[in-house]
């Protein structure tokens, strides 16, 4: 019983959480949602966008199964949200290139399909916007229960691009006749989609990605306004950290502190599990375990993202939790730094992405080589093996079509340099971990450091870690029945 109530009571937040765009009768809600207008431009530049006689056919995400019967906060599918600004599950949408006509002779370009109101089910888990809502506060005016997709009148045959991405193939099926499951099987019997006509040119995965990158990857005023927000705020996180943090702290109890600035201003949660890698484990590139339980007098990675209103941060930090650079990591450090820096000045529209790669990874090579880590500039990669950048929004990873820079996408520049214990190197440089991570808005001329806000040479970090923080005097009691060995 108890079990059930919680389920009930997760999957009650993350519906709230869900349908949160500002658009129903929940009072002291944000203000600074995307409005409806936004969605409806997406939509009506996605049409101009698709190919001649073809129709676009994009599903929510599944609900996902956390522990038992509990779920895991529900997170949209970003193409639906930013095409509708529907937040819930089980749902479905269509857009036609070209305008249909139904029974009556209306004529209609687009329809939603959502999650049916039901009294008893939002008393457990929420809020549901229905069929009136998705219509007055979304303003898609051909908006139906997710069961009338059925006996839906369309004729999948007749065009000639049906434009959807790759379909899960792990969606649970419920007692709901609607829910994603159902959706899924139903579009497929429409649009006699099987294992033996899987390749069918009609049936366009490639184009749906290649379309959703195009209009994601350039960001619009309003998507830029949440963006610069959830950039600033992780910033934030960065600087009161920095302040505070001290060697006996925690990787715990330093993520705890960033994502808790993050919700004192606003930020509904992280755009990606935070990482926070001390010493050795900042060697591990996607270290989230964060079980360290003093990070000690060594380096402190922080790759931490706030996600606001959908959108995602993405800003890494690297200090000395002790407060002072060492020899070795202050030279390490500034390695990174110059490579970040080189890379900043290919940027601007119309440049190549792969010419900030390069710019970067030519600095580091070559330090490499000076200090004596590395024998030929080819070996870098041993110590910096990912790449340098990749499109944030919706996704921190965005979809995007990794082609020529343009005015208003936003970017990360992160180089790094890590050198695990036991590398064929003196050992003195054993252990240090360094990753400055920025997001970058490409202008006309050149780009703007959204992710200004937080410090980035050795010499202001130092600077920061010396001042007092609002954080300082956060301390709590111990837990009395806690085994203090432990912590």
């Amino acid at each position: 019983m108890y079990k059930k109530i919680a389920r009930s009571f997760l999957l009650g937040l993350s519906l709230l959480g869900g349908i949160t765009t500002g658009l129903h009768a929940q009072d002291d809600q944000p203000k600074d949602y995307l409005p409806k207008e936004f969605h409806a431009g997406r939509r009506a530049a996605l049409r101009e966008m698709m190919p001649a006689n073809s129709v676009m056919v994009v599903f929510a995400y599944p609900t996902r199964v956390f522990s038992n019967d509990v779920d895991y906060f529900y997170h949209q599918n970003p193409d639906l949200y930013y095409f509708t600004g529907y937040k819930e599950p089980h749902s479905l949408l269509l857009v036609f290139k070209d305008e249909q006509t139904d029974s009556a002779g209306g004529k209609y370009s687009e329809v939603l399909f959502v999650q049916k109101k039901n009294a008893q089910q939002e008393q457990w888990t929420g809020r549901r916007l229905g069929t009136e809502g998705a219509q007055s506060k979304l303003g898609i005016r051909m908006a139906l229960n997710g069961e009338a997709f059925k006996n839906f009148p369309v004729d999948f045959s007749k065009f000639d691009k049906i434009l959807f991405d790759r379909l899960p193939d792990d969606v649970s099926n419920s007692r709901d006749r609607a829910d994603l499951f159902d959706l899924i099987q139903q579009f497929k019997e429409k649009a006699g989609i099987t294992d033996a006509t899987a390749k069918d040119k009609r049936y366009d995965n490639a184009s749906y990605r290649q379309l959703t990158g195009a209009l994601r990857e350039v960001k619009t005023p309003e998507e830029l306004v949440l963006i610069r927000k959830a950039v600033e705020i992780s910033c934030m996180g960065q600087n009161e950290v920095m302040k505070v943090v001290r060697p006996d702290m925690s990787e715990l109890e330093i993520q705890g502190l960033h994502e808790y600035v993050h919700k004192k201003y606003g930020a509904e949660g992280v755009g990606y599990g935070s990482i926070v890698g001390a010493g050795e484990n900042g060697c591990v590139l996607h270290y989230m375990e964060n079980t360290k339980t003093r990070v000690g007098n060594t380096l402190l990675l922080m790759d931490v993202g706030a996600e606001y209103h959908g959108y995602s941060a993405d800003v890494t930090r690297t200090i000395p939790a002790n407060g002072k650079f060492s020899a070795e990591e202050k030279i390490i450090y500034q390695l990174v730094y110059d490579a970040q820096e080189a890379a900043f000045k290919t940027l601007k529209d119309g440049a190549k992405l792969s010419e900030a790669e390069n710019a970067a990874r030519d600095v580091i090579a070559e330090g490499l080589v000076k200090l004596g880590i590395i024998k030929d500039k080819k070996e870098n990669r041993k110590y910096y093996p990912h790449g340098l950048s990749h499109h944030i929004g919706l996704d921190v990873h965005d979809r995007s079509n990794y082609g020529t820079l343009k005015k208003d996408m936003v970017i990360t520049i992160e180089p790094g340099i890590y050198i695990p214990a036991g590398s064929d190197c003196d050992k003195k440089w054993w252990s240090i971990a360094v990753r400055i991570e920025d997001d970058a808005l490409i202008t006309q001329n050149g780009y703007e450091l959204l992710s200004r806000f937080a410090p980035r040479s050795v010499e202001d970090i130092e600077k920061l870690i010396a001042q007092k923080s609002a954080l300082d005097d956060f301390k709590l009691p111990p837990l009395k029945s806690a085994d203090k060995k432990g912590f």
